[in-house]
């Protein structure tokens, strides 16, 4: 089978190898394909793109976010400047390829729609949006455009691209055994380097700066900015990996190992929105049904850090958070 070269072209940037994950891997497709499909299946496409890149202000998606992030925000642009191509962890290319999969979070097998609304409650710190809706449906389509000619390979582990389940996996399990030994001392190198190498993108107090996600606290009306603790990037082992991968934009791989853990402990050691399961669920007659086999699920930065041995007090040194 040939595949566009485009898609397939080899990222100039270094490798980085985790305990057997590839956290950068260079040989990562970094383009969509290149022309839309035709008739409505091309609308839905651009629409979800749209939808992608707008999520907050979106008018089909805005009110189900509750933070100022968007699904670029954490699927990064890639060479042809499209959400979700880039080669890092959280490529969106290979991902529909994956569905229906097993997810373990949520006890069931779930599909590429249940997937992405389920974001919305984490990542996007607001509601589930209704499975059928042309947002969810959208947005399902432009992930599945992303995998055109890719062979189907269900995920019978975790609801993911074949191109990160191995870095996840691995990265997830290689930076848990480094924060689980984690003292206030990496919570100060995690603020010294945060300081040094994300403050001027993402701001000082975490707000985000221009078209720079926020990553941590409120705005001056109270409203939570970023993601909130039930989301993967609030877990020191995921975040890390993912930053690793990613950061700082556009020299993924850089990053040491202690680097990463330890600006993800500083960052996750902010103020985040506790999350609890049922206050992002919309009634049951709006909402219709939920798949999922979990229906009670609670989180806080505390029990975040609690969860990795560690106690939150003692790693930020100067104060309580709750």
């Amino acid at each position: 089978m040939k595949v566009n070269t485009l898609r397939y072209s080899m990222a100039a940037l270094a490798l980085v190898s985790l305990a057997g994950a590839n956290l950068f891997a260079a040989d990562i497709p970094t383009a969509a394909p290149k022309a839309y499909p035709d008739g409505e299946v091309g609308r839905m496409v651009k629409l979800g793109e749209a939808i992608m890149n707008e999520t907050d202000t979106h008018p089909l998606t805005k009110d189900f976010v509750g933070n100022k992030l968007k699904c670029k925000s954490c699927h990064l642009q890639g060479s042809d400047g499209k959400p979700g191509t880039a080669p890092g962890i959280a490529t969106w290319i290979g991902t529909a390829t994956s569905f229906p999969a097993y997810s373990k979070r949520e006890k069931s097998v779930q599909t590429l729609q249940d997937r992405s609304n389920n974001c919305f409650m984490r990542s996007m710190n607001g509601k589930r949006p209704i499975i059928d809706s042309e947002a969810s449906v959208a947005m399902a389509t432009y992930i599945t455009w992303l995998s055109t000619s890719m062979p189907i390979k269900q995920n019978t582990k975790m609801p993911c691209s074949p191109m990160n389940s191995d870095r996840w996996m691995g990265g997830a399990k290689h930076f848990g055994k480094m924060q689980k030994k984690a003292t206030h001392a990496n919570y100060l190198n995690g603020q010294k380097l945060y300081d040094a190498k994300c403050a001027s993108c993402h701001g000082q107090d975490g707000a985000g700066i221009g078209t720079f996600p926020p990553l941590w606290g409120k705005d001056k009306a109270g409203k939570w900015l970023s993601y909130n603790t039930g989301a993967g990037m609030s877990k020191l082992n995921k975040g890390a990996a993912w930053v690793q991968s990613n950061m700082p934009l556009g020299q993924g791989g850089t990053l040491k190992d202690q680097e990463a853990a330890d600006i993800m402990l500083y960052v996750n050691a902010q103020p985040h929105a506790n999350f609890d399961l049922q206050k992002r669920l919309l009634p049951k007659e709006e909402m219709g049904y939920y798949n999922s086999k979990v229906l009670k699920e609670k989180h806080s930065v505390r029990s975040n850090f609690k969860a990795f041995g560690l106690d939150i007090d003692t790693i930020r040194g100067d104060h309580k958070i709750k």
